[in-house]
């Protein structure tokens, strides 16, 4: 046990003290954050201002067109439409024309068979589909007119239906779409976390056994320690990296929240007239509702299940890629076996995107109790709310499995550390584990 603390110590303090490791802990939230500013002025950049003039010929939209920032529409008279067109082929500063033909005794079919945009660039997407439903809403109203329906009656007609969902397995608790969004991205996040961090350290335990045996350091110090002593020790010390990598950015997210709140607040208040406006916002309705439904799930058992679940399915993992290293000699070798590690954990967390439908059907439970896919699972189906009995057998056969995953990696790597110039098959590593 000893020389596990000793190991596990080394490891941890190894890895900790490299600067990688200290600039990627502390700039990975930043580097994430302005990652996604830098997509965000990409879309921007790409953006572009079209300039389209109208002929109106039905007298129709004259009045109703509507500018935005990125389409600017302006009415010319009919009289200019064909020196228009003539002059359209390179004219930097238009970028192309519509053509509204008359309405004849209401026939809006005809209307749109004869109804062209003539560009002289390749306009988006976006800016055609908007052009589109611009044309389609002024239709729209006009024919609303000639019915005789006010559009009052319209809208009352459009208007949704709320229905209010009472559970009462949670003491009668109301679940609105929107605290079901809040924990279907919850679940999404803490799922793909823990996804993305099992693999990417169980991959640095394996090339830290690769590295060791390849260097024959692992000769000089087995000579002192037991197999599995070693084995355990590095898996351990990683964790508790990871774990550290955790705590930094979960501090520094707490941090940024309450750094972000304080200063969004004071500047409500130093703006004249500045919550009164902002409080007139949606978004500021939406991010309240946000902060209740959030407050409202019991986080203790959410930290609770992350933490066992990360812990041991990262242990259970970690065994497996510690015996691929110790395994092989080289990493070309290693892609041959690490598809057994890799296939669970992606079953796991594609199966887990069906939770938002449907957390407590037959997918979601047996994901959420099967060893090679619970780490993931039940991590996602979490927030949604899960039987204490679930999550207790869950733990159990998790807890039982890693064990045994660990007493199958220790054989495997007892024998396969000391093994040099001989390429390990899968019958090979089964005597291995016989023996």
């Amino acid at each position: 046990m000893n020389n596990i603390i000793l190991i596990t110590k080394r490891e941890f303090l190894t890895q900790v003290k490299k600067k990688s490791f200290v600039i990627l802990t502390l700039l990975a939230p930043l580097l994430i954050i302005a990652f996604g500013a830098v997509i965000g002025l990409m879309f921007k950049a790409n953006e572009s201002h079209n300039i389209i003039e109208v002929v109106d010929n039905s007298g129709l939209f004259k009045n109703e067109l509507k500018s935005t920032d990125k389409l600017e529409y302006k009415i010319i008279p009919s009289a200019e439409e064909k020196s228009t067109i003539s002059n359209l082929k390179g004219n930097e500063t238009l970028d192309g024309i519509l053509i509204l033909p008359q309405i004849q005794n209401g026939n809006y079919d005809e209307f749109q068979k004869n109804t062209r945009l003539i560009v002289n660039t390749k306009i988006g997407f976006d800016t055609k589909q908007r052009i589109i439903s611009d044309l389609s809403d002024v239709i729209k109203k006009e024919k609303i007119k000639q019915l005789g329906i006010a559009e009052t009656q319209i809208d009352d007609l459009d208007k949704g239906f709320t229905l209010k969902t009472i559970n009462v397995s949670e003491n009668n608790k109301e679940d609105s779409d929107l605290a079901l969004g809040v924990k279907s991205v919850l679940s999404m996040l803490l799922m793909y976390v823990t996804f993305m961090f099992i693999i990417i350290y169980g991959v640095r335990v394996m090339r830290s056994v690769l590295e060791e045996k390849n260097n024959r350091v692992v000769e000089i110090i087995i000579s002192s320690v037991k197999p599995f002593e070693l084995m355990m020790g590095k898996i351990l010390g990683v964790t508790f990296v990871a774990l550290t990598q955790f705590i930094v950015w979960i501090s520094m997210s707490v941090v940024g929240a309450l750094v972000l709140n304080t200063g969004f607040s004071s500047m409500q208040k130093n703006i004249p007239g500045g919550e009164e406006a902002m409080s007139k916002l949606d978004i500021t309705q939406i991010a309240t509702q946000v902060s209740h439904s959030l407050l409202e799930l019991n986080f203790p058992l959410i930290i609770f299940v992350f933490i066992v679940f990360f812990l041991l399915g990262y242990i259970f993992y970690s065994s497996i890629y510690a015996a691929i290293g110790s395994a092989v000699d080289n990493e070309t070798e290693t892609q041959q076996f690490t598809l057994f590690a890799v296939l669970p954990l992606m079953l796991g967390m594609y199966g887990s995107f069906s939770f938002i439908n449907n957390p407590d059907g037959p997918l979601g439970f047996w994901l959420s109790i099967i060893p090679f896919t619970s780490p993931v699972a039940m991590i996602a189906r979490i927030p949604y709310g899960v039987p204490a009995w679930q999550i207790a057998l869950s733990i159990v056969l998790l807890l039982g499995t890693t064990l045994f995953m660990v007493f199958l990696a220790g054989k495997i790597y007892r024998v396969g550390i000391l093994m040099y110039g001989n390429k390990a098959t899968l019958k090979e590593i089964w005597k291995w584990i016989r023996g």
